[in-house]
């Protein structure tokens, strides 16, 4: 096999990025270092989580894992400099691609009228062949980039159109991290150690995956190195670039 491609930087001038993603933790496993480095260049940006993760701690019971899970995930959004978190309560493990989950998403790109919006990996698989996704990063990133198109477009979800809220037209790309397709990139070097004490801060979830010997550093070496190198520069962040065209 020959080398992989390398990484197109990604544009940085811009100033609002709404993120979009199904569960906590889901930033925090590859992109959260990119985030830092944005905030640290005065950028806004949101967090939307369509789920609280409950339904992600098998030795704990849905109710207490949604509040552990919403607190960790504002102390690990703090880390890379986000002060906006939004759960919209959605049900976790059972997603569905479709009209009511653009609608909601559509709903959150109009209030908050991002320039770019970031979602997670929704391809099939996680390394283009057999590292199945989960179905809810599927149902979460197709419905994020149908429902960008949807928030500029006054007839769909008009209902919306209330109390100063307008169509929101001028997303001009949507970044999917750590899909296999990805072709584009960012140095995190400088962030690195940001991104791996985001993840961190997700301590019960990580305290129940495998052993418990989860080691947050190695992982996101693994992925930064990979990144890295397709971009020259020590660590990165891989995206696969979806450009918004409302026609």
């Amino acid at each position: 096999m020959g080398q992989p491609e390398p990484l197109t930087p990604l544009a940085e001038d811009w100033q609002r990025a709404l993120a979009v993603v199904a569960h906590p933790d889901d930033l925090e496993f590859g992109a959260a270092a990119a985030v830092a480095r944005w905030t640290g260049q005065g950028k806004q940006v949101v967090y939307c989580l369509l789920t609280s993760g409950e339904a992600g701690i098998d030795g704990m019971p849905p109710e207490r894992s949604r509040v552990l899970r919403e607190e960790e995930q504002r102390a690990s959004a703090a880390v890379v400099g986000v002060d906006t978190v939004e759960f919209l309560g959605l049900p976790d493990g059972l997603l569905e691609y479709g009209v009511a989950l653009r609608r909601e998403i559509a709903a959150v790109v109009r209030r908050h009228r991002p320039d770019i919006v970031v979602t997670n990996n929704f391809r099939d698989t996680w390394d283009g062949a057999y590292a199945l996704n989960q179905a809810d990063h599927i149902a979460c990133g197709r419905a994020t980039l149908d429902a960008v198109r949807d928030a500029g477009n006054r007839w769909i979800f008009p209902e919306q159109l209330t109390d100063g809220v307008r169509p929101w037209s001028r997303v001009r790309e949507v970044w999917a991290a750590g899909s296999p397709e990805a072709r584009h990139g960012v140095d995190v070097t400088a962030t690195f150690d940001r991104g791996v004490a985001s993840l961190r801060a997700h301590g019960a979830y990580l305290s129940g995956l495998g052993d418990g010997g989860f080691d947050a550093e190695e992982f996101l070496e693994g992925l930064a190195r990979q990144a890295g190198s397709r971009l020259g520069v020590r660590y990165g962040a891989a995206f696969e670039v979806f450009r918004i065209d409302l026609a």
